[in-house]
């Protein structure tokens, strides 16, 4: 009997469900101008639902479980408006901007809040922008892909709601607001120290058989990870005993092992997201797949593979996904920067994409560099040339291919703008090698759009490499003082 009673609740609970929107959809939101807008939610099964939005309608009934759809045409960039919802219960929706959507993502150096840069309190105070809105995913992850989304409602961008938010984001977002003269809606969806793969489905990295060395490395971690209760507690005893002497204190990050599951965060923080129409992405994450066992060399293969797994997933072709080199960083003999580094720049092969250097602008004694204002700004410039189509320099000089010339090697750049320069006396940073792959210091020289590099140890040079370290000194740049990104290459083989 009782269990017949909580069925009849149950049932009756069924029946009277309301229109329910999930977390994208509410007041305050940017809809993403000239796509097709779509609304989405939950209703009792069967059940018609219509869609109200600058003059046109739509309407679809739920299915089954209750999910229902409706598409309405694309609208120009504008508002304040309201969305007006119908069903069993009516939802209005204000204060909705069509404009731009960016979806910002990636580790620590994307989370890096407003608060903690140099000059925050300035910053933050002029940071006044209603026609910027912000959107903050809450940390999550999942072992399949959610529909509902945990998040923070969508607000104006302000001195108060930019403190926590990212500074880079925040940045971007000024900047193409101010160029672009739409609205700019901004969906923050990143987590400290986290890897490529956690935020990669798990059908994209099942499908290359060259990425299955990430679960291998996966089930090895998670062997070590179980023991980490007892290390950790070993640890904070040393450390007690150490700050009893007055000795230095040793400090080691052991990773939350879901954060660091592979689809993980996807599943619960980027699935969600591709019912919501964007204008593209902007990401910044590199630095924790440095330290990871065999890491460094799948990790151009494997952010391929990541890019063209959230451009499937939402489903409306290669929109731009722009994305920040890692800076320089001394880091560990134990991490190779170098490597994810150049895995960064083969991804510009991919269509519609556009990367932003830093590997001037970092700290070499810190992970977290405080010049976000130039990656933001560079990221910006990306947009504004590849999305936007503005005629200007967006990018540094860029290798497009080596050749021999005589005892030297020659390298020809994409983007070197109105000419190349260097920042110093003379360039830094740039190493050749034999056949040997023994690599040397070499000395060069800007020549017209080129750079000669030779090095009397090495005879007959095959292979060349710039800012080949975690934390180099790099001064090439073009004369639009945007850096050049590091690289390796080599000469063709003779045929």
């Amino acid at each position: 009997m009782k269990r017949y009673f909580c069925l009849l609740l149950l049932i009756s609970g069924l029946a009277s469900a309301e229109i329910k929107l999930p977390m994208l959809l509410s007041d305050g939101a940017v809809l993403q101008r000239d796509l097709p807008l779509h609304f989405w939610g939950t209703a009792d099964p069967a059940e018609q639902v219509s869609v109200t939005f600058v003059g046109n309608s739509g309407s679809a009934k739920a299915d089954s479980l209750g999910y229902w759809h409706v598409y309405l045409p694309p609208a120009k960039a504008g508002g304040p408006y309201e969305v007006v919802i119908q069903g069993s219960n009516r939802i209005v929706l204000h204060d909705i901007l069509v404009g731009d959507v960016w979806v910002a993502s990636g580790q620590s150096n994307m989370e890096f809040p407003m608060r903690l840069l140099q000059n925050a309190e300035k910053e933050i105070a002029a940071a006044s922008h209603p026609n910027i809105r912000l959107l903050t995913v809450n940390r999550s992850h999942s072992e399949y892909p959610l529909r509902e989304l945990l998040a923070k409602p969508w607000v104006h961008c302000s001195a108060e709601s930019v403190r926590d938010f990212s500074a880079v984001a925040y940045y971007f977002a000024r900047e193409i607001s101010q160029k672009e003269k739409v609205p700019v809606g901004v969906i923050g969806s990143w987590w400290g120290g986290t890897l490529a793969e956690s935020w990669t489905s798990l059908e994209a990295l099942s499908y290359d058989p060259a990425l299955m060395p990430i679960f291998a490395v996966r089930a090895r971690r998670m062997q070590k990870q179980a023991d980490v209760a007892i290390l950790k507690k070993q640890e904070d005893a040393e450390r007690e005993a150490a700050r009893a002497q007055g000795l230095p204190l040793q400090w080691q990050w052991h990773p939350d092992p879901e954060m660091w599951e592979p689809a993980g965060l996807f599943n619960a923080m980027i699935a969600p997201l591709t019912a919501y129409p964007i204008r593209g992405v902007i990401w910044y994450q590199g630095e924790s797949n440095s330290m990871l066992e065999g890491s460094p060399n799948l990790y151009g293969r494997q952010f391929e593979t990541l890019i063209r797994d959230w451009r499937r997933h939402w489903g409306f072709g290669d929109f731009p996904f722009l994305y920040v080199q890692i800076a320089n960083f001394k880091s560990t003999d134990a991490e190779d920067w170098a490597t994810i580094r150049e895995g960064q720049r083969q991804a510009l092969a991919l269509r519609n994409t556009g990367m932003a250097v830093t590997v001037d602008i970092g700290n070499p004694d810190d992970v977290h560099p405080l010049d976000k204002v130039d990656v933001g700004h560079r990221l910006a410039l990306i947009a504004r040339a590849i999305t936007y189509g503005e005629t200007i320099e967006y990018s540094g000089p860029m290798v497009r291919e080596v050749t021999r010339d005589g005892n030297a090697i020659r390298i020809w750049f994409d983007h070197a703008g109105s000419g190349l320069m260097m920042k110093g006396a003379a360039l830094t940073s740039f190493e050749v090698a034999g056949a040997d792959g023994k690599f040397q210091p070499a000395e060069a020289r800007i020549d017209a759009d080129t750079i000669l590099a030779s090095s009397s140890a090495v005879g007959n040079p095959v292979a060349v490499r710039y800012g080949w370290a975690n934390g180099p000194e790099c001064n090439l740049f073009n004369k639009e003082g945007l850096p050049a990104s590091p690289f390796s290459a080599s000469l063709p083989p003779l045929h």
